[in-house]
């Protein structure tokens, strides 16, 4: 697919929306191709100068794309569908980027037939390192998972996993760069209390994490064995490891982990 052989409207620029938005135009996309919608005028006079595409209304932007991108709070999401569902033709496309909602949800509030990918991003689709899970509703063919697949792509790795999959990818990848940067911040701060000044600690622990991202993703090597290549018999890392399993972060990262699915889950519960 030709970038802008589609006209694509983010309904609810928020963040994510901003990154999808900002994505496709990096990859060629026509701004005349891009509508976006918010609720402020202040945020849509923002927009336009930024990227030089049209900020319209909701109903405006259901007539005029062909994709439909929902990027809006979940808790938000009900009500814009009370106001546009009726009017969006059940050939049209919707990608929910609502996190938590399943497509049933979306069902519910269209027109019969209407295909809806569910899709769960992250904030790293500012550097074009995004982790971008796709999921087809009843509806949605192989070619609507394809097109949602060229939208994302640009924006880092894209993987199709099933809907009932989806709460668990939010929690992993959809939240995970919080996860990370917590890491880091605690071992900025590590560094910094056994004598380092703070911007030796932080570029000595940003440039580890980007050097073991690539490893991991490009040795195909498991993490296990990454990290028995560094922690030697009654070494320096051992001591470490010692003390972080006592301590019980790897337990701590699964309970994490449960919790944010679960939250996922009373999410979509809730709006229902």
């Amino acid at each position: 697919m030709a970038p802008g052989a589609h006209t694509v409207a983010v309904i609810g620029t928020g963040k994510i929306g901003e990154l999808m938005l900002s994505g496709l135009l990096r990859a060629g996309w026509p701004a005349g191709r891009l509508l976006a919608t918010t609720r402020r005028q202040t945020r849509a006079e923002e927009l336009a100068t930024r990227y030089g595409i049209r900020v319209v209304d909701n109903l405006t932007a259901v007539a005029e794309a062909d994709v439909l991108a929902i990027s809006v709070k979940p808790q938000d999401a009900g009500t814009l569908l009370d106001e546009v569902g009726p009017k969006v033709p059940a050939d049209k496309l919707v990608i929910s980027l609502c996190a938590g909602l399943p497509t049933s949800f979306f069902g519910r509030r269209l027109p019969e037939g209407t295909p809806v990918v569910r899709v769960m991003t992250n904030t790293p689709a500012l550097v074009d390192q995004a982790m971008t899970a796709i999921s087809a509703g009843p509806y949605a063919t192989g070619a609507h998972l394809s097109l949602a697949e060229e939208m994302f792509t640009p924006l880092g790795s894209t993987i199709r996993v099933p809907e009932s999959q989806q709460d668990a990818v939010t929690a992993l990848s959809g939240s995970g760069p919080a996860y990370f940067y917590l890491l880091v911040e605690a071992m900025i701060d590590a560094g910094i209390l056994l004598g380092l000044p703070r911007q030796v600690a932080h570029e000595l622990i940003v440039q580890t994490a980007i050097g073991s991202a690539v490893m991991l993703r490009d040795s195909g090597e498991h993490p296990v064995k990454l990290r028995e290549a560094v922690t030697s018999p009654a070494g320096t890392t051992i001591s470490a490891i010692r003390e972080l399993e006592k301590h019980g972060v790897r337990a701590a990262l699964l309970a994490a982990l449960e919790a944010a699915r679960d939250r996922a889950r009373e999410i979509a519960a809730q709006s229902d």
